[in-house]
């Protein structure tokens, strides 16, 4: 199914997850696209942490509740069960401490959305295969020297962290994103292979897991 908001894919698939009236953080919000929208379409009570001082200020402008700081060291200042959802799109393979992060999320957060490029996508296993070289592409336009991310990572890679880091993964939606990520469509067959990122409702309570 190909998405029609103005959202990038993976955030169009978290809004549509995220319910109504709802208390939501939103965990390196950029310039707070997905944040608007949720108030406009959802109600929610919604606070961002970026640490672009730019973006921010930009956020502000719109009228969003946006804090700028390192999501590492900001959430730490959260009492438990403070929001319904903590969301963490496309930035969990730029965190240091990726468990430490996680944990923080279920901690003030009943349940957490998280999203990531996957790694194991074809095209970046062809190119890798082919080049010998750190691969670029589309959905990952980074030379080696300046990417943001600090980690590489599968769908694969992130459910087996599941189990490690003892959380569950309530829900799953693997895309294919087109146009330089603008629109994607629902990936339902070897997501490991075919889908470009993951996204993935998590929770830290055995209470919410699935039966």
């Amino acid at each position: 199914m190909t998405t029609h908001t103005n959202l990038r894919p993976d955030l169009a698939v978290i809004a549509n997850w995220v319910e109504p009236g709802a208390k939501v953080l939103d965990l390196g919000c950029g310039e707070g696209r997905l944040l608007h929208y949720l108030a406009k379409h959802k109600a929610v009570d919604g606070t961002g942490i970026e640490i672009s001082e730019a973006k921010v200020a930009r956020c502000i402008e719109e009228g969003l509740a946006v804090l700028q700081g390192d999501i590492s060291k900001e959430v730490l200042d959260y009492p438990d069960n403070a929001f319904d959802f903590v969301i963490l799109s496309q930035t969990l393979q730029q965190v240091y401490d990726p468990a430490g992060m996680i944990r923080a999320m279920l901690r003030i957060g009943k349940k957490g959305i998280v999203s990531l490029p996957n790694f194991g996508y074809w095209a970046v296993r062809l190119q890798l295969l082919a080049t010998g070289r750190a691969p670029v592409t589309k959905h990952l336009p980074y030379q080696w020297h300046d990417t943001p991310n600090i980690r590489v990572m599968t769908i694969k890679d992130f459910r087996q962290f599941s189990m490690q880091a003892g959380f569950w993964i309530l829900r799953e939606s693997f895309l294919l994103s087109d146009n330089n990520g603008a629109t994607g469509r629902t990936i339902r067959f070897l997501p490991n292979l075919l889908a470009t990122s993951g996204v993935f409702l998590i929770t830290g309570s055995s209470a919410n897991q699935p039966a």
